[in-house]
């Protein structure tokens, strides 16, 4: 691994600055969804357990580098001990007097969470003096946000380049993941690639193109497409701009030896909203009146057909409006088919992205895959190709032997 993990350090007694993503959703001022925070954990318990001074920094929402009171960390103090079952000190600041004080009264074993990063300035804009004041505060610096990675900032880059830097286990398991996926993954790879926009995934689609062996594309950006192959959409979303685009990954695609499977059927209503009478038609004869909000179930089981022969699946996006039945059809059913291979043995299966996380525990199968990503964004960014700022720090750590 180009990055060092936690495995070679040496935490008892040592200051050790933990950047976390704790920006999980609030509403009313009550957590909603804690996986965020028991996905940290045990990278917490552990360096805690070997003796660890751990001082947990994070940020939540965007307060624009000015103290927002309903934007403060202090909620997630409670929650973190929570899920810890051990006590969990706060300090009213990450950086400063109030900052250094609090961690100067740690002891082995303690853990500390400083209020939200985002409240200065400095952290989004990766200020050195920033990077300095977070340094001060410790020995050590461990990363376990990969969903903060694809940001360069304060808390996430630049102080990872003025301590030794280490990954914490859920960077660990997020980056072994993605090499397993596109790194140096088994093949035949499949990808799967949902969602509204041909425009939002561009980059994503002409990476994967390159690196798998077949390409599944669904959701809306199928619509644009089937119509860029002149094929009837009707009144379906789809990006009339983007033809010529769409046209374009296909050929790239077909040089690069990668097989493209589009929807041949498609589950069409009048209108969006649950339980619409709907209908399943060819790809070539959809009313002028109707959308395509589903794929239909030819595709489904053409999709499965690759599964089945795969050794790697990548899955980003929904294949259809599966927030509203009976529009989730097809994604459930390939969720399942995907579980089922998972659990097999047959197939590592690597999904990411808030609909795609969304989509999988609507069809009760978010523990069944062999990793689940909540990274969101750097999931993204990552299978674009792109180097991630908090990933490149630490490997530039491990590199210079800091």
């Amino acid at each position: 691994m180009p990055y060092k993990t936690i495995d070679s350090l040496d935490a008892k007694g040592k200051r050790v600055l933990l950047r976390a993503d704790l920006n999980v959703p609030v509403r009313d001022g009550v957590i909603t969804d804690r996986t965020r925070i028991e996905r940290l954990t045990p990278t917490i318990r552990e360096l805690a357990d070997k003796g660890a001074r751990v001082v947990v920094i994070s940020h939540f929402d965007r307060p624009k580098g000015k103290r927002v009171p309903e934007m403060s960390l202090k909620p997630m103090a409670e929650a973190l001990s929570s899920a810890l079952h051990r006590p969990v000190a706060w300090a009213e600041d990450c950086i400063g007097p109030e900052a250094e004080a609090a961690v100067a009264a740690l002891k082995d074993g303690d853990v500390l969470l400083l209020e939200n990063t985002r409240f200065h300035p400095g952290e989004e804009k990766n200020d050195p003096a920033m990077a300095q004041a977070l340094a001060k505060l410790a020995d050590v610096y461990v990363n376990d946000a990969f969903s903060a990675a694809h940001r360069a900032h304060a808390s996430t880059e630049g102080v990872a380049r003025l301590l030794p830097a280490y990954a914490g286990r859920l960077m660990q398991a997020e980056l072994e993941a993605l090499d397993a996926a596109l790194g140096n993954p088994a093949r035949p790879v499949v990808a799967i690639v949902g969602g509204a926009k041909v425009s939002t995934k561009l980059d994503l689609l002409g990476n994967l193109s390159r690196k798998v062996d077949v390409l599944v594309i669904g959701g809306a950006m199928a619509n644009t497409f089937l119509a860029a192959q002149g094929k009837p959409v009707g009144r379906s979303l789809q990006e009339a701009e983007m033809h010529d685009t769409a046209r374009r990954v296909l050929e790239e695609a077909r040089a690069a030896n990668c097989e493209v499977v589009l929807p041949v059927d498609l589950v069409v209503a009048a209108e969006f909203k649950a339980n619409a009478s709907s209908r399943t038609v060819s790809v070539s004869a959809v009313p002028a009146d109707m959308m395509a909000l589903d794929v239909g179930p030819e595709t489904v089981a053409a999709i499965e057909a690759r599964l089945r022969r795969a050794s790697t699946l990548v899955w980003n996006g929904p294949l259809g409006a599966f927030e509203v039945p009976p529009f989730d059809a097809a994604t459930v059913a390939v969720a399942q088919t995907v579980a089922a291979l998972t659990q097999s043995g047959a197939l590592k299966s690597i999904a990411g992205g808030g609909d795609t996380v969304s989509a999988l525990r609507h069809a009760g199968v978010q523990d069944r895959l062999s990793y689940v990503s909540a990274a969101g964004g750097a999931f993204l960014e990552w299978l674009e190709g792109k180097t991630l700022p908090g990933v490149a720090a630490l490997e530039a750590s491990a590199a210079s032997g800091g």
